[in-house]
């Protein structure tokens, strides 16, 4: 059967002084004083107006995007860490030095008894790997081993561990590809040798396997969550058509932004992992603002309303709600620009992008979309649901608890608040701090650096002291280097192994390496960094004139980002509440809306903490996830959870708020307002709530302990939001304040007219 086409549209003018007494659907009635009406409105209606216009101009900017994406291409600036590790990075940038990876292959017997000292095949496995690095010298360079100087260092303890360090030679971001050639040689040295095992892992190998396997996920996970997506989309609209709208938005908002930044890459660094940031939250937000605008217009319409008529109250209530929202969502965002950390700044630029650009989508594509797809917006309906979804009838489920609440709001809010902190309770409890290596134990590399730790303690994690200025050519520079080398060999020393210094930048500095006690993230480890940066290094280094030094390495670079975490953390949570709260003061032109608003959020994120502590710090479930618990939570995941949960826990705040605060203005009593507005917008809510859920449970079944800590983190949260906070905390405190939830002081009435105070 054919579809007929979508009836013309013949818009009037936004200043027009009457409204026609006959409209056709695809038209937009004008109003009275057209100056007067929201902004959003005021937008909606030219692009419905001019709908291939402003279509079309959508396009052109990204296609343009894409274009400008493509020809400047990314080129991040260098990304640093924090702290002292930060310094020594940028002196060897100075100098253009790019640290080489380095390697290590350990040699063990598989039979009991057998030492490097009394089994002959061990010493010959050591001189087969050796001579086979050395064959190829683009391969490998400063090959360290039991055959050299200092070789008794690299014989384990207990004599049954042989370590072979060496430098993967050649350009450093080619590290991954050049590594290759010596894991093959590696590699046919073990299969001589059946009695031993013979195993290579390093900073090259370890990226090479990180890399495939963090491409596998983002594959899995893409390949997922979009279909998923759109299956629970084509059951919440019913209709094909309308299940494509917000893919559609969401997909070229993600698309323009990923493609720009290409331009603050210029002078900023925008990390490898931020595209992938910029997919999660600009599909989430995407599809959000879109349900919003859609839900809302289809209700219209179910209560009578044109077609016309129903575009213009979405664009002035859903539309409005998504402005303040997205400014929100923005806001929180920014608290990341705060942290210090060059990783956050590309995180913060590109999800702060992508909220900017779905918003801007959803005020101008979206109503001249509907507008030139008129009814057609519902064809393609499924069996079942087609004619139910279009309707976007209000909840009764919801209806009905809402009600009970505001009878009891104590006793129902006292009921959920208390749930919600006691779920919270084992937050107190999080140890903050990161795993040795953030792969599956079942990668064969992580196998080998678990051993490697085993018998060297410190190996896989070396200090780098960095030197620089005209005394790195001094006899007194030498001597310092031989002090450190003789406090390195003294019983219960810090520095774990041997010491080297290897010239770099032509003469300019000195690169000195040297292991240290623990396994390079534990308490041991932080310990001995500080006893190296507190009182060896001044008392050698130190004494040197004309030099400057600092340290970084795995373990440094380690306990400088939690240390910048622990100082930004208080700042960001302040600055994002505090922007927040007065965005929300002005919208609303309300104190407690805020202040409530506020801390539900912190309530159900104090929740999420809760359950990620008792999942990944107490090791529950990690049959189920598929992970092994190394007693902590990692170190950037409380900071990002808050500032993403805070920002997406908003959009419903804002939507359900302005739901009440429309029917209060109307006339409706506050109790009844509550009742209404959550009911009125439980569709929309649950309906979005539901995908996000379902796409942030995908990333728990990744294999890294981040990722999978960030998936469970967020779907839960979300879920607290959609249900508990939205069905009980905010009718049950809203109903308590009643009238006060709209108080504004006097000497704050001069604030601009509320955005969504329906006034």
């Amino acid at each position: 059967m054919l579809l007929s086409p979508p009836p013309a549209i013949s818009l009037s003018k936004a200043g027009d002084s009457a409204e026609p007494e006959s409209r056709q659907p695809g038209s937009l009635p004008a109003r009275a004083s057209g100056r007067h009406r929201p902004v959003t409105e005021r937008i909606a209606c030219w692009s419905a107006r001019h709908a291939v216009l402003a279509l079309i101009a959508w396009l052109l900017m990204t296609a343009g995007a894409v274009a400008a994406g493509h020809l400047y291409g990314t080129a991040s600036q260098p990304e640093y860490d924090p702290g002292r590790s930060g310094v020594a990075e940028r002196m060897l940038d100075q100098m253009h030095v790019v640290t080489p990876p380095s390697e290590s292959v350990l040699i063990q017997p598989r039979t009991a008894g057998s030492t490097y000292a009394t089994d002959p095949s061990m010493r010959l496995a050591t001189r087969t790997v050796v001579a086979a690095l050395q064959a190829m010298p683009g391969t490998a360079a400063h090959i360290h081993s039991p055959l050299g100087a200092g070789g008794s260092q690299m014989i384990s303890k207990s004599g049954r561990g042989v370590l072979i360090t060496f430098q993967v030679a050649g350009k450093s971001a080619n590290a991954d590809t050049t590594v290759v050639r010596a894991m093959r040689a590696v590699s046919s040295v073990q299969a001589r040798f059946g009695n031993l095992v013979i195993a290579e892992a390093g900073d090259a190998s370890v990226d090479r396997a990180a890399n495939a396997m963090m491409g596998q996920d983002f594959r899995k996970a893409e390949m997922t969550s979009i279909p998923i997506t759109l299956l629970l989309l084509l059951i919440v609209f019913g209709a094909l058509i309308a299940a494509g709208i917000p893919v559609l938005l969401a997909g070229s908002a993600v698309t323009t932004t990923v493609s720009l930044l290409a331009i603050p890459s210029r002078w900023l660094p925008i990390g490898p992992g931020t595209s992938e940031v910029v997919l999660i939250i600009g599909m989430a937000v995407g599809v959000d603002y879109t349900l919003f605008y859609l839900r809302r217009e289809r209700e219209e319409r179910a209560a009578g309303a044109s077609f016309d008529a129903a575009l213009r109250t979405a664009a002035a209530t859903s539309g409005r709600a998504i402005v303040v929202s997205g400014l929100t969502v923005m806001i929180s965002l920014a608290g990341l620009l705060f942290t210090g950390i060059d990783m956050f700044t590309g995180f913060a630029i590109g999800t702060i992008g992508v909220v900017g650009v779905a918003v801007a989508g959803s005020l101008t594509a979206l109503p001249a979309l509907l507008a030139l797809l008129g009814p057609w917006a519902d064809r393609g309906r499924l069996p079942f649901l087609g004619k139910a979804r279009t309707r976007a009838e209000r909840s009764r489920l919801w209806a009905a608890l809402v009600s009970k609440v505001v009878r009891r709001p104590l006793l129902w809010g006292v009921f959920a608040v208390a749930a919600l902190a006691g779920l919270a309770v084992p937050a107190l409890s999080m140890r903050i701090g990161s795993p040795a290596i953030n792969l599956p134990s079942s990668l064969p590399v992580v196998r080998t650096l678990t051993m490697i730790q085993h018998d060297f303690p410190g190996g896989p994690a070396p200090a780098q002291v960095v030197v620089a200025g005209p005394g790195v050519r001094s006899s007194a520079m030498d001597r310092a280097v031989t002090d450190l080398r003789s406090i390195a060999a003294r019983p219960g020393s810090p520095i774990g192994g041997p010491v080297s210094a290897l010239p770099i930048g032509d003469g300019r500095g000195a690169l000195i390496t040297m292991p240290l006690a623990g396994s390079g993230k534990d308490a041991r480890s932080f310990s001995a960094l500080s006893v190296l940066r507190g009182r060896i290094l001044p008392a050698t280094l130190g004494k040197v004139r004309g030099v400057r030094y600092a340290v970084t390495g795995d373990t440094a670079n380690s306990y400088d980002y939690r240390s910048a975490l622990r100082s930004a953390a208080p700042l960001v949570f302040g600055l994002v509440a505090g922007l927040a709260f007065v965005l929300l003061m002005i919208a609303f032109r309300s104190l407690a809306i805020p202040l409530v608003s506020i801390g539900l959020n912190l309530l159900s994120v104090g929740a999420a903490y809760g359950l990620i502590t008792v999942i990944f710090q107490q090791g529950h479930f990690e049959g189920l996830l598929g992970f092994t618990s190394f007693g902590g939570v990692m170190d950037w995941v409380p900071l990002f959870m808050f500032v993403f949960l805070f920002g997406l826990s908003m959009d419903y705040h804002v939507f359900i708020l302005s739901r009440i605060s429309e029917l209060r203005a109307g006339g409706e009593s506050t109790r009844n307002a509550i009742v209404g507005g959550i009911s009125r917008g439980a569709g929309v809510v649950t309906s979005a709530a539901v995908i996000m859920v379902a796409v942030f449970s995908i990333f728990a079944s990744l294999s890294t302990i981040d990722l999978k800590m960030i998936g469970v983190g967020l779907a839960f949260a979300v879920f607290v939001d959609a249900t508990v906070v939205r069905g009980i905390c905010v009718p049950a405190t809203l109903a308590l304040l009643g009238d006060r939830s709209w108080y504004l002081p006097r000497w704050l009435r001069w604030l601009p007219n509320g955005l969504l105070a329906g006034h």
